[in-house]
């Protein structure tokens, strides 16, 4: 019994990742060891090459926990392995970075992903310097672009097969993130928030401990989010003015754009003023009574910091059309998005359009409305 508990224990403990590798032509030579850490490198370890260029190391990781291990001479870097803790791999490679690793799934896959990739961007550099090349000859260059649409689009299509059947895989993660000419995202379109999304979760199933996972998921949050912005505004209903939504006397937020008569007066006015109040029951209450039976409603938006009291107005004189206020006063955002300069102040939103007619007291208000209605 105390022999099999001895082997569970040693079984269940993390055992290191074994490296071994062959760097050609590079006998006693500094080697490198880099680990990633999401965003940047640090520094594992420095290994000198013996006399044929062979160095074995060992990287202690913990289980179920993999990680990403590159291999630098010089600043360039040589190999790239995704280790989990008690692989056993082997580096064949040399100086100009060409590379080969057998005993590691997951880094055969990086491998094969790296390759793919600098095949890509070698392939885009090559006709962007064609496009150079065209100069003015437009015939040629619009034939070279399209190319270059293609090559792109083939590519991404591949990258996309590549992360859906690999979704339980580390390997995906430097595919999201590859770009072109270093400029933008391979996966720019919006709708890659939905695969950044589903990869997340499935690598959350199986390494549900790895930072690399939730720093995807933190990015896929962000797509997300995007996403559902750009949806929510390709779908929205054009309006031809500037939406306000501030609160009513029963704090309840109204957007001015929930107004769907043909026509509505948005009034601005400070309900600290005798004749702005005044102008409530000698001339809105009557205009009112007139045309709210033709397709007239009132968004009265009340300037003021003292809400209580204008609350006690509202319900005082009766008004019984939409009256809002933020309580900011000369503060609320609606005087800088209307350009307000003095109060009271006038508009006209006909049939959902911001109208030019030009209101400025009662007389030219009852004018224009008797036009539009």
């Amino acid at each position: 019994m105390a022999f099999i508990a001895a082997a569970m224990i040693f079984h269940s403990c993390d055992r290191p990742a074994r490296i071994s590798a062959e760097i050609k032509d590079a006998p006693s030579a500094d080697i490198v060891l880099m680990q990633q850490n999401v965003s940047r490198y640090d520094v594992l370890d420095t290994v000198k090459t013996d006399e044929s260029g062979k160095f074995t190391y060992k990287v202690s990781l913990e289980k179920g926990d993999p990680d990403f291990i590159y291999i630098y001479k010089g600043g360039r870097k040589l190999a790239s392995l995704l280790l989990e803790s008690g692989d056993d791999v082997h580096v064949v490679a040399d100086t100009s970075g060409t590379y080969s690793v057998s005993g590691s799934e997951e880094s055969q896959k990086l491998e094969k992903v790296e390759k793919d990739y600098e095949s890509f961007s070698a392939g885009m550099d090559s006709l962007a310097t064609e496009i150079r090349e065209a100069g003015n000859d437009g015939k040629k260059v619009a034939a070279l672009s399209s190319e270059m649409t293609k090559y792109y689009t083939d590519y991404y299509r591949k990258c996309v097969r590549y992360v859906m059947e690999n979704s339980k895989s580390l390997s995906v993660i430097p595919v999201f993130y590859q770009t072109v000419a270093g400029s933008f995202y391979v996966f720019s379109q919006d709708t890659d928030a939905l695969h950044f999304k589903n990869v997340a979760d499935s690598l959350a199933m199986v390494y549900p401990d790895s930072k690399y996972v939730r720093a995807l998921k933190d990015e896929a949050d962000v797509r997300s989010r995007e996403l559902e912005m750009r949806v929510r505004l390709q779908t929205a209903e054009q309006i031809g003015y500037l939406d306000i939504e501030l609160p009513d006397i029963n704090g309840k937020k109204v957007r001015l754009s929930d107004l769907d008569s043909k026509v509505v007066l948005l009034y601005f006015w400070s309900p600290a003023d005798a004749l702005q109040k005044m102008f409530n029951l000698d001339v809105l209450k009557g205009i009112y009574d007139t045309y709210k039976g033709r397709g007239l409603d009132i968004y009265q938006v009340a300037i003021a910091t003292d809400k209580p009291s204008w609350e006690r107005v509202v319900s005082a004189q009766g008004l019984e059309w939409t009256n809002v206020c933020d309580g900011l006063g000369q503060n609320s955002p609606v005087i800088g998005k209307y350009n307000l300069s003095s109060l009271p102040a006038y508009f006209l939103i006909v049939d959902g359009q911001l109208s030019d007619k030009v209101v400025t007291d009662a007389a030219s208000l009852k004018k224009a409305l008797a036009e539009v209605l």
